[in-house]
């Protein structure tokens, strides 16, 4: 199977300080399931942030698609981000859309015809189980409706890369349950997938999936085969 994510000696630093990734190597191959896990402050963030290309590394290389990431010119930028849907642990929507009209947003910037956009936008929202407010702007629904509505976002245009980032912090056990299910159905169709996560939990969910572990900007087991955290991050 084919190499979708290569990163080899990848070191990260912010400004002078101290590198928050150091000599970070690791191979995702199309069509994988990884949970990327650690304690607070590993540098997980940081990882997904050089995935979803809104970061560029201080050194080592980066492939994506089978191209250099870090040479790639800013005019190819857009088109390489349109194949990676992001799960943002902060939501990021766009606060005077309606939730309808943020769901909608990756299908219309990708030139998808508007005679095509209501049936797969309508069938996230009834998914997500938010149908009776696909009108409601961002400010006025709970944490965890908009963390719905930013999953719904991310997967509509079902990305060849999903990267999500502590995607089910904010929903309750019932519906974290059922976004995992939605990640696992796209990831079967072929989506790459990595989650970063605190809950532990989930790693059972899923048992074809692997683990990454960051500890202090290193990878540990890029491998994945380890399936089960050290005792001591047992209550994280």
């Amino acid at each position: 199977m084919a190499n979708i994510v290569q990163f080899e000696n990848v070191g990260l630093r912010y400004g002078n300080g101290a590198e928050t990734l150091s000599d970070v190597s690791f191979t995702l191959t199309t069509g994988s399931f990884y949970f990327l896990t650690g304690p607070s402050g590993a540098g997980k963030t940081s990882l997904l942030k050089l995935l979803y290309l809104a970061q560029r590394p201080s050194r080592g290389v980066i492939r994506l698609f089978g191209e250099d990431a870090v040479t790639l010119p800013r005019a190819r930028l857009p088109g390489f981000r349109r194949r990676i849907g992001v799960v943002f642990q902060d939501f990021r929507l766009v606060p005077h859309l309606s939730a309808y009209d943020n769901i909608a947003l990756p299908l219309r910037v990708a030139g998808v015809p508007e005679a095509d956009v209501a049936v797969p936008v309508n069938e996230m929202l009834a998914w997500v189980g938010l149908s009776d407010r696909a009108d409601a702007p961002p400010p006025t629904l709970s944490g965890g409706e908009q963390q719905r509505i930013a999953i719904a976002r991310a997967v509509i245009g079902r990305p060849e890369i999903l990267v999500a980032d502590e995607p089910t912090g904010n929903v309750d056990p019932d519906m974290a349950e059922r976004l995992l299910h939605l990640f696992d159905s796209l990831n079967r169709l072929g989506t790459t997938v990595v989650v970063a996560t605190h809950d532990y939990e989930l790693l059972q969910r899923i048992p074809a999936a692997r683990m990454m572990r960051l500890e202090r900007g290193k990878l540990i087991d890029p491998t994945g085969q380890m399936r089960f955290p050290p005792a001591s991050d047992g209550a994280r």
